[in-house]
C-alpha cells in the first residue's frame, strides 16, 4: 500500500515543503546502512529543489525513511514520483508519504535551517 497525504497550504510565511517518508525495512542499519547507501545519499543532493534530508531508521521496528525539505510542493512531488519507482525496484511494498507546508517564522525561532 502506498499512502500519500498532502497537508501543504502555501500561505503567507510558508515558502518550503517538508516531506516525510517511512517504510518497512529489514536493513541494513547503522554503519552498514551508511556504507551501502552513501551513493544514494550523494545523488539525492542533485535532485531539483532539494534542500536537505534527515535520514531515519529503527532497527527495533524494522523501518527506515527520512524527513526532507524542498523548495516547493512541485519539487517534492517530483521526488516522490522518482523515489516511489526506486523503492518498488527494491521490493518495498508499503510506503507512507506526507507533505507539509513549513511555517518559516516559527521554524527560525526554534533554530530550524531552511536553506542548504
Amino acid at each position: 500500500m502506498w499512502q500519500h497525504d498532502s497537508y501543504v497550504t502555501q500561505g503567507e510565511g510558508m515558502s518550503k515543503t517538508l516531506l516525510q517518508i517511512h517504510f518497512d525495512f529489514s536493513g541494513p542499519f547503522g554503519e552498514e546502512m551508511t556504507q551501502q547507501l552513501v551513493g544514494l545519499a550523494e545523488s539525492i543532493n542533485e535532485e531539483p529543489g532539494f534542500i536537505w534530508k534527515i535520514w531515519t531508521e529503527s532497527e527495533k521496528n524494522q523501518q527506515a525513511g527520512g524527513i526532507y525539505l524542498f523548495e516547493s510542493e512541485e519539487t517534492a512531488q517530483a521526488y516522490i514520483k522518482k523515489h516511489t519507482a526506486r523503492l518498488k525496484n527494491l521490493g518495498v511494498d508499503e510506503v507512507t508519504f506526507k507533505l507539509f507546508g513549513v511555517n518559516d517564522a516559527l521554524t527560525k525561532i526554534n533554530h530550524g535551517n531552511l536553506c542548504r
